[in-house]
């Protein structure tokens, strides 16, 4: 029972809109990325498109891929900036 001085606990948002400011960043400057996805396949390239489901990686080397966020285990900027 919570007593009558006691503050009253608020939850954590669900969406800080970081992810936003992140990949809009990416983009926005052409930082060159490696993308991980669930199956353990990786790309690299550059974040030239992105919505709330997928994002649209711009390859060199290959096709331009659109990759669901969903199947993304994890995305990071490439250390020496090569894509």
């Amino acid at each position: 029972m919570a007593s009558k001085g006691a503050k009253s606990r608020h939850r954590a948002p669900q969406e800080t809109l970081e992810e936003l400011h992140y990949l809009r960043r990416l983009a926005d400057e052409a930082i060159p990325v490696r993308v991980r996805l669930a199956d353990n396949q990786e790309f690299s390239g550059v974040v030239e498109f992105f919505d709330s489901g997928f994002i649209r990686l711009t390859r060199e080397d290959g096709p331009n891929l659109f990759l669901y966020k969903h199947d993304i285990k994890y995305l990071y900027e490439e250390p020496n900036g090569e894509a």
